[in-house]
């Protein structure tokens, strides 16, 4: 049996990014669908769910559907550092909950939300501009007509590939961890760890949940590194090294992987009838690869944007290209500066990884987290470089500049 549906606007994925867009759409009174390929939003965790308490303020989400953090420690083989905040400015998020919560109010603001669709191919005008998605549903074959496609599929990317503007990334980051019951647990404080033994291209995290629940992950950075995460998270449970030791008995609760594009911002995200948004567009920071805060705002311009050109009349990529040019302005520069501290990153050794948070325990809590944010303005620079004369933290932040 085929169906067949017409809507205004068609968004693929029922993530952050899609669930945003659907949201902002819908509210600017259109008939909006958000096909999801699982049984349910959030069925599967693939992120660790990391963000900032500025932008869940930012977004309205609610209170229960995250943890604060306000001490951030850090341990490289010979080295610990911790950084000891009044308040809270980071935050890991329930991920099922914060991702169903946003679906929820794109559905409140009158988009429909289809699930267990799993979009197979797009559907072209004359032109060969894309007018729609078609794949598999509950029923069999299912067609879906709009005006205009959000391709919020995440790393897959499927809209955009099979519309033939993109092939698979090339730079990735792989992620594994375990969310799990521990004895010992500062529910305000996030470890992350670096050097060899806990990726040779990545880092490897403690994240707390509250109520004595942590993830515990290991990301690592592909081409650069062939290692497993899996496995290699599995070795650092089995050992025990680093603060995994001090978290006592762990009693493993759910298993999530994910992958996360590191290509930098290298994708057109603006064609005909089509926007890329999340995941789908590269908006992730390469510092610690989060992107959460990104898929929300955007996709929330996309569906404004979006609806906007529907209203009008106009879709095509200069109706569309607002959009494009409102998250370039936002975050180009600071991805592209946070790129290079990434770069040099990956090359370090356990020695120089040492040395490095001999580098970040100068910092301030808020210029840590601008740091780690990617919130790499001018005036933070000027700031930085002031505060901190010493010659390695100058060294740092001149890379950040683009000085030798």
């Amino acid at each position: 049996m085929s169906e067949e549906h017409h809507y205004d606007l068609v968004i693929v994925g029922g993530g952050p990014a899609g669930s945003s867009a659907a949201f902002a759409s819908a509210k600017n009174g259109i008939k909006v669908a958000l096909l999801e390929k699982e049984n349910s939003i959030a069925e599967t965790v693939r992120t660790s769910g990391v963000t900032w308490i500025q932008n869940i303020k930012e977004f309205g989400i609610p209170d229960d559907c995250f943890n604060p953090i306000k001490n951030f420690s850090f341990c490289s083989p010979s080295n610990e550092v911790t950084i000891r905040d009044s308040v809270p400015r980071a935050a890991v998020l329930d991920v099922r909950k914060t991702y169903r919560w946003l679906a929820q109010q794109a559905k409140q603001a009158g988009a429909d939300i289809f699930v267990k669709i799993n979009v197979k191919d797009v559907i072209k005008n004359k032109r060969g501009d894309i007018v729609g998605v078609s794949g598999i549903g509950p029923n069999g074959k299912i067609t879906f007509h709009s005006k205009v496609v959000i391709d919020a599929s995440g790393f897959p990317s499927t809209v955009c590939k099979a519309m033939g503007f993109a092939t698979q990334w090339k730079r990735f980051g792989a992620g594994a961890e375990y969310e799990v019951k521990v004895e010992n647990v500062e529910s305000d404080t996030w470890w992350l760890m670096v050097g060899q033994q806990y990726s040779p291209a990545g880092y490897a995290w403690i994240f707390p949940l509250g109520n004595n629940i942590v993830r515990i992950g290991v990301g690592v950075g592909k081409p650069e590194s062939d290692i497993d995460p899996t496995q290699r998270l599995k070795e650092l449970m089995d050992s025990k090294i680093g603060p995994i030791k001090k978290l006592g008995k762990i009693s493993p609760m759910e298993f999530h992987y994910g992958l996360i594009p590191n290509d930098g911002l290298s994708r057109k995200t603006v064609f005909n009838n089509l926007i890329l948004v999340g995941d789908s567009a590269g908006q992730a920071n390469p510092l610690v690869l989060e992107g959460i805060r990104y898929a929300i705002k955007f996709g929330r311009v996309a569906g404004k944007v979006a609806s906007d050109a529907i209203k009008s009349g106009n879709t095509d990529k200069t109706a569309l290209n607002p959009y494009e040019e409102n998250w370039r302005k936002e975050i180009e520069s600071k991805i592209n500066s946070a790129g290079k501290v990434q770069n040099r990153w990956i090359g370090l050794s356990d020695e120089e990884w040492d040395r490095e948070l001999d580098i970040i325990k100068e910092l301030k809590p808020e210029e840590f987290i601008d740091f780690i944010k990617a919130e790499f303005g001018l005036s933070n620079m000027i700031k930085l470089a002031t505060h901190h004369p010493k010659l390695a933290v100058r060294q740092l932040f001149n890379l950040v500049k683009g000085k030798k």
